[in-house]
């Protein structure tokens, strides 16, 4: 046998054979663990943009600048292609609107900010209808939404 053979096939026989045989490996295998967390991240990240709830509405385009967020959360009024008036996802008539803004408010009118959208096919009059009634009701931060510049 050659010299380099012996010298392979002696060490492989010493590694083995430690005192008593094979030991447990003690180290722990975290690539399933890896596996599974790159899929519950994918699975996240596919499925969070659907979670954002209200109506569907065809916003229209604008250049203006995004909304700054603070502690306060905005109540959003819709107006769908209908007319009809939702505020999240419930609809509202116009008559009830300011009654039940005022309860999601509570006592903090004057600093809650309201987003209206409105479906870009519906009439001007509409939305400015929708808008008085809210200021009407003593909110004055109101904001409406559109699709972000691209």
């Amino acid at each position: 046998m050659p010299a380099l053979l012996q010298h392979q096939a002696s060490r492989h026989s010493k590694s083995i054979r430690r005192k008593g045989g094979y030991r447990p490996m003690s180290d722990i295998n975290v690539t399933p663990f890896v596996d599974v967390m790159l899929v519950l991240l994918i699975v996240f990240m596919v499925t969070a943009p659907l979670l954002t709830s209200g109506v569907e509405v065809n916003l229209p385009d604008a250049k203006a600048p995004a909304i700054s967020e603070t502690n306060n959360k905005p109540v959003e009024v819709s107006i769908n292609l209908k007319g009809k008036v939702f505020v999240g996802e419930t609809e509202v008539s116009l008559k009830k609107l300011p009654s039940l803004l005022k309860s999601i408010s509570s006592e903090n009118i004057e600093q809650q900010k309201i987003f209206v959208k409105g479906d870009q096919g519906i009439e001007y009059g509409v939305v400015m209808n929708v808008i008085a009634i809210i200021n009407n009701a003593g909110f004055s931060k109101v904001a409406l939404l559109s699709e972000p510049s691209r």
